[in-house]
């Protein structure tokens, strides 16, 4: 599996949902169907996945995340990001391109107003689960790689600077003072 073909189980995922926006229903009938298929696109799904999160890993969208999350720790980045794959790839490119462009959408809209965090772990997991309802077994070793690219050192700032963060992400700061 192909990053391609991830991102057409994802949408295939969210067509098949309820509420697209349930980003926890998405991953597990992503996995659902991901476990229909060879073992081998399985496995391959996994490295597909952590490809797409190694191109998330950046200090703008981090710094969004802490806006959205009133926070966000490398494991809340992970899981922010999965929320975000759930949202599917059209999103989530627009987002990767303009993290700001995050204040349009209404699940950040609602969650700013509740004050509820958009995360969802269970994407990580989605080859995991797959692999394991396919085989009874864990992903072998070494299934996968990770390789984040380096931070941008232009975003290295404390997120708490309310002013600076302003400057950069100014539609979602100003969702955070509503």
């Amino acid at each position: 599996m192909d990053r391609e073909q991830f991102w057409q189980l994802i949408e295939a995922a969210r067509d098949q949902v309820p509420d697209p926006d349930d980003a926890e229903a998405v991953a597990r009938r992503a996995s659902s169907l991901l476990a229909e298929r060879p073992v081998p696109e399985i496995v391959a799904a996994q490295q597909a996945l952590w490809d797409v999160l190694a191109e998330s890993y950046t200090n703008p969208l981090w710094a969004a995340a802490y806006l959205v999350n009133g926070g966000c720790s490398d494991d809340g980045f992970d899981y922010f990001r999965g929320w975000l794959v759930a949202q599917g790839r059209e999103v989530f490119e627009r987002v990767l391109a303009d993290p700001d462009a995050l204040a349009e959408m209404p699940a950040v809209r609602s969650s700013a107003q509740e004050w509820c965090e958009l995360e969802c772990e269970d994407v990580l997991g989605i080859a995991w689960s797959a692999h394991l309802t396919a085989t009874g077994e864990q992903l072998p070793a070494g299934a996968f790689t990770i390789t984040y690219p380096p931070l941008d050192p232009a975003w290295s700032f404390d997120f708490d600077d309310t002013g600076e963060m302003t400057r950069r992400l100014p539609r979602l700061a100003a969702l955070q003072r509503d």
